[in-house]
């Protein structure tokens, strides 16, 4: 299959490309600079130029391709409402050119704490889940031919990881103690990028459409374990930072490391037969990559 892949230099993406390489697929990547489109034609896949707010770009790379995998985000949180819009914007591109053609479409979305393969509210109920929209805007697509399927992601780790942990990792060595929020039983659902990257080419190949899934390893590692491990790497003392101070000691990360963003995956892996077997987020992080990686 001839595989249009958005966000393909990413973190998520690059092991999706890798994957899908690596089981006889051939990959066409987005990438709009030429670092991006340098590297990702090293691996073997073939470099469609463009960006997430080039629209035509992106109907091109769908067109011309037996099936989409949406991966790309632009992590703005400084104007994270402006990179949801543009995420919905690519979402409804996709699936318009798509429409009527059975070609499978698989988009990114994100963990909320509690919530079940088969939970999808309303968006306007539920205005905290900021990229819901995008969800239920692809999850309509499958009335009008599109095979689509919605992956949410939890934290995703491993070599090269550059986001959360990273960044309370830096914060660690900056405040020069390594902290949790309050008791430190707020807790993250995990998953190996390796392990995402499977279930993507699953389902891929074999999600029916509407099929929403969890890319869920670890349940819940909590907010304590998560500092245990970082002072013990950086050799500084472990402490708590109550729940109110979180945004003042953690900045833009303050918000996520006080909310419980558990979840499961089990009717995933009956629906697809996706079994994770990569290390786990604590042990994962016990690696030398994520503290000698620049901040």
């Amino acid at each position: 299959m001839r595989v249009f892949v958005t966000g393909a230099t990413g973190f998520v993406g690059s092991a999706v490309v890798r994957e899908l390489l690596d089981n006889g697929h051939q990959v066409l990547g987005l990438a709009r600079s030429d670092a991006s489109a340098e590297r990702l034609a090293a691996t073997g896949a073939e470099v469609h130029r463009g960006s997430l707010e080039d629209l035509d770009a992106l109907r091109a790379g769908a067109s011309a391709s037996d099936g989409v995998i949406h991966t790309g985000f632009i992590h703005d949180f400084s104007n994270y409402a402006a990179c949801v819009a543009i995420d919905l914007s690519t979402v409804r591109a996709l699936t318009e050119t798509l429409a009527g053609s059975d070609r499978p479409l698989v988009i990114s979305s994100v963990m909320s704490h509690g919530r079940t393969e088969d939970d999808v509210p309303d968006p306007a109920a539920r205005p905290d889940l900021p990229r819901l929209p995008a969800e239920v805007t692809a999850l309509a697509a499958a009335a009008r031919g599109v095979r689509v399927s919605v992956i949410r992601l939890p934290q995703v780790h491993g070599e090269g990881d550059h986001a959360f942990v990273p960044g309370v990792i830096d914060v660690a060595r900056a405040k020069g103690v390594s902290a949790y929020t309050g008791d430190g039983t707020t807790r993250w659902a995990a998953v190996h990028r390796d392990d995402a990257a499977l279930l993507y080419r699953l389902a891929l190949e074999n999600a029916p459409a509407g099929t929403v899934l969890h890319a869920v390893a670890d349940e819940g590692v909590s907010g304590k374990e998560i500092a245990d491990v970082i002072g013990k790497r950086l050799d500084l003392p472990v402490t708590s930072v109550p729940v109110e101070e979180a945004g003042a000691h953690f900045g833009w990360l303050g918000h996520y490391l006080v909310s419980d963003l558990v979840g499961t995956s089990t009717v995933t892996r009956e629906r697809l037969g996706w079994t994770p077997t990569r290390i786990g987020l604590l042990a994962d992080l016990d690696h030398d990559y994520y503290f000698n990686q620049p901040s």
